[in-house]
């Protein structure tokens, strides 16, 4: 592994863990085994290496999903859950773009469209899985779902909730307000 990926893996295991800022270069240097100088070379500010984790992000989102015509509706939730899951139980994380999200307003202006292209995708996406007739909110809600399921499941220190929020996105249960 290369040292800028190596850098963007721990900034990114570190920002998952402890949001924007939960890590400093000198975290990072010390996880890969260099000197702060080493980081500043390939990122010259947290700025600029946190617009790199947002791309890079939103790249294996894209790459994960695929082509959501081969991804019609339930499956086509099912597959944005399953990046939900992954990030909860196997990687023990928080989704990158929703804790930088709920940072949003005290992050540097530059980093916020990095952020919102990331739930930008997730929408246009599933708008297009869930197919004709669907509406940007409904896939809205069912990304709304799951992060929100994602922080009561660590919350929770329980896997549980966030499996059961999709197996109600799955089945269609509705939830009545009134």
């Amino acid at each position: 592994m290369d040292r800028r990926t190596a850098i963007l893996d721990s900034a990114e295991r570190r920002a998952r863990k402890g949001g924007y800022y939960g890590f400093s270069f000198r975290d990072i240097a010390e996880d890969v085994g260099v000197k702060s100088a080493s980081v500043h070379y390939h990122f010259p500010t947290k700025e600029a290496l946190v617009e790199a984790l947002g791309e890079r992000y939103l790249e294996r989102a894209k790459e994960a999903l695929g082509n959501p015509a081969d991804h019609p509706g339930v499956e086509g939730v099912q597959r944005v859950a399953d990046l939900f899951l992954t990030a909860n139980e196997t990687d023990d994380l928080m989704c990158l773009c929703g804790i930088f999200g709920a940072e949003l307003a005290a992050l540097p202006a530059a980093i916020q469209p990095k952020i919102a292209a990331y739930f930008d995708y997730l929408t246009e996406w599933l708008t297009a899985a869930l197919g004709v007739g669907a509406e940007p909110a409904h896939a809205q809600a069912v990304v709304a779902a799951l992060e929100g399921g994602l922080i009561l499941s660590r919350t929770k220190d329980d896997p549980a909730v966030l499996r059961t929020i999709v197996q109600l996105l799955q089945t269609g249960q509705k939830v009545r307000l009134s």
